[in-house]
């Protein structure tokens, strides 16, 4: 019966919108990559705009990744005997830490090298190398964590062998 709460737990958690995740990680991002960008004089302007020596440099919806971490959570929710929390902790942080620097190098090609590298190392990060670095970070804890379950298709088996529709 636990596991039947435990599961209706985590599918009512699933239909948590994507924009709380840009809520809570935008003014995260871009205050967190200010700090860091400091040595170069940056302001804020509206939230979600870092202003750098005149360039203006917007901190999209993608460039916050929110649904990288909407993912990331939605897996972590659809994974039977998982250690939620710390995946959730371990892997938020990964994506966060990872975005920041992202954010950081970008700003600082376009500062030193031009708009020219910026926007090929810009492409570079949001065509490849983001939804790679989300699955690495997946598979890594799935790994040091030892999951043996496998998202969605675990649960159904669960539920399957418990049901009616199971012949004896």
């Amino acid at each position: 019966m636990k596991y039947t709460y435990d599961l209706i737990i985590r599918l009512f958690l699933c239909l948590i919108s994507l924009d709380i995740f840009y809520l809570i990680f935008t003014p995260l991002t871009v205050y967190t990559s200010y700090f860091f960008l400091l040595p170069l004089e940056p302001s804020v302007v509206d939230g979600i705009k870092l202003v750098i020596q005149g360039q203006v440099f917007n901190i999209t919806e993608a460039c916050v990744a929110g649904f990288a971490y909407y993912l990331f959570f939605l897996l972590t929710m659809l994974t039977k005997d998982i250690q939620r929390i710390r995946f959730i902790i371990f892997g938020f942080g990964l994506i966060f830490l990872m975005n920041v620097l992202r954010i950081i190098l970008l700003v600082y090609i376009y500062h030193f090298y031009g708009a020219e590298y910026f926007e090929m190392l810009h492409l570079l990060f949001w065509r490849f190398i983001s939804g790679i670095y989300v699955a690495l970070v997946w598979i890594f804890l799935v790994k040091r964590y030892k999951v043996k379950s496998i998202p969605i298709y675990d649960d159904l088996k669960y539920l399957y062998e418990r049901s009616f529709f199971k012949k004896n």
